[in-house]
Formats: structure tokens, C-alpha cells, sequence
């Protein structure tokens, strides 16, 4: 007997319909315990003067104009802009989830890239220095 065709009893529609249910698969993400419901992720103190060092040095050379922060619950970014009406150049992520499997930290480029992630934002934050010009006199 197909699918299609009409049972002769109730019995067989009936196991017929519990094996062609379908039940959702359980899901393996399960509730942080020590995050609190609508909590955001979000940068300290010390992640921030970290951030803002990089940042100055960036104004400094004249590479970066504008910056934005976006905290949610499940991470927090830090948009760095060569120009207030472009996309970013660079984000650096802050995601608590990734912290323990391939470290909370990461600086993707404007394409999606992750050029570099880490447990330690100040070694993530390196590759966003740039290398000294020397110049020919």
C-alpha cells in the first residue's frame, strides 16, 4: 500500500500518519546560565580603551573617519569607517558563544572575511596596525 491509496481500516492511516509525521529535530543550544533574558553583549572598560587606542591610531593616519557600536544579545560589533556613507571597513566582534570553540574575539573586513580570531582581544587587534612607512630621503 502507497501513501496515496485509501487505507481499508483505521489502524493502517493511522500508523501510516505517526511514521510520515514529522517532528522537529531538538535543538542544541541551550540557555547560558549566568546570562540574564534580554541581556546584550557588550565591550568593558578595558576592551574598549583597547579598541580606542587602535581607533586613534587609525584617525591619527588618516585611514579611518567614523566608527559605530551594536550591541544584541547574542554579540556586540565595533564598525570602523573610512567615510560616514559607506559600509564598514572592518567590524570587531565580540561573541561569547564562539569563546570557548575559536575564541570570542574577531576583526572581519568589509568583504565578510575574518582576517583574525582569538581569545585575546590585543593579539585580534593587531592586525589592524599598520606597519611603519619608510620613506627614501
Amino acid at each position: 500500500m502507497t501513501i496515496n491509496e485509501a487505507p481499508e481500516n483505521g489502524d493502517q492511516q493511522t500508523r501510516m500518519d505517526s511514521r510520515a509525521a514529522v517532528h522537529p529535530f531538538p535543538s542544541r543550544q541551550t540557555p547560558e546560565p549566568n546570562r540574564r533574558e534580554g541581556a546584550v553583549v557588550s565591550f568593558d572598560r578595558h576592551e574598549l580603551r583597547e579598541i580606542l587606542n587602535v581607533y586613534g591610531r587609525g584617525i591619527a593616519n588618516g585611514d579611518w573617519k567614523d566608527y559605530a557600536l551594536d550591541f544584541t544579545p547574542q554579540k556586540s560589533v565595533f564598525s570602523i569607517y573610512r567615510r560616514a556613507s559607506e559600509v564598514p571597513l572592518y567590524r570587531i566582534e565580540k561573541d561569547p558563544a564562539l569563546a570557548r570553540k575559536q575564541g570570542a574575539y574577531a576583526v572581519v573586513n568589509a568583504a565578510g572575511f575574518v582576517l583574525k580570531r582569538g581569545p585575546e582581544l590585543a593579539r585580534v587587534l593587531r592586525v589592524l596596525e599598520t606597519k611603519p612607512r619608510l620613506s627614501v630621503v
